[in-house]
């Protein structure tokens, strides 16, 4: 059904599962006169080819854009309705109205544009694989620069996902303003290790 659409965006979301910052989507639309070589699923890439590919997309395609929802918001209106929100405000992002637009999941958020949901589309369709891309290297980006701030917690290295590190440096130095208190493994540390023993 989308073969008739040339102005095709794909979106793409990370930082679902972390346990601090925002959640990040992107929305491509390509140039197919411009195709970039090498786009795939940004989670099978390394960092080197992924900020490569970046650069790429930036320059080459048609438009491009970030949707963000802030830890507030995950926290208010819970992971999935803010992951939506952000692919909303992707794709309303685009200096180009898309005809048709691929999100990939299974679920496609409240909006008036023509779409579909393509599971695993990541790595089936290329405007999803180049929105994987630039989602993932704002998000890390986003790490990156808060473990500037705070290299105790080793941000740079987990990204904010629960790793072992991860749950070790928040019992020992707190839980920062830009957590998601509304997540089980923050609540447990705010919730002091009285509750814990209960």
């Amino acid at each position: 059904m989308s073969n008739d659409y040339r102005l095709i965006a794909g979106v793409d979301e990370v930082g679902r599962g972390p346990l601090v910052g925002d959640v990040v989507t992107a929305a491509v639309i390509l140039d197919p006169n411009h195709p970039i070589e090498g786009l795939a699923d940004s989670k099978k890439l390394s960092e080197k080819k992924r900020l490569l590919l970046a650069e790429q997309i930036k320059q080459h395609a048609l438009a491009w854009s970030i949707g963000r929802a802030t830890p507030e918001e995950i926290d208010r209106i819970n992971i999935l309705h803010a992951t939506m929100l952000a692919m909303v405000r992707a794709v309303e992002g685009l200096i180009i109205t898309p005809e048709f637009v691929r999100v990939d999941g299974n679920r496609l958020p409240q909006w008036k544009y023509s779409a579909e949901a393509v599971v695993k589309g990541d790595s089936k369709h290329a405007e999803i694989s180049a929105a994987s891309i630039i989602a993932k290297v704002a998000r890390d980006d986003d790490m990156i620069a808060l473990d500037k701030l705070h290299p105790e917690y080793g941000f740079a290295a987990h990204k904010g996902y629960p790793t072992k590190a991860h749950f070790e440096a928040i019992a020992r130095y707190g839980v920062l303003s830009c957590y998601r208190k509304s997540f089980k493994p923050v609540q447990a540390v705010l919730a002091g290790p009285e509750a814990a023993a209960k």
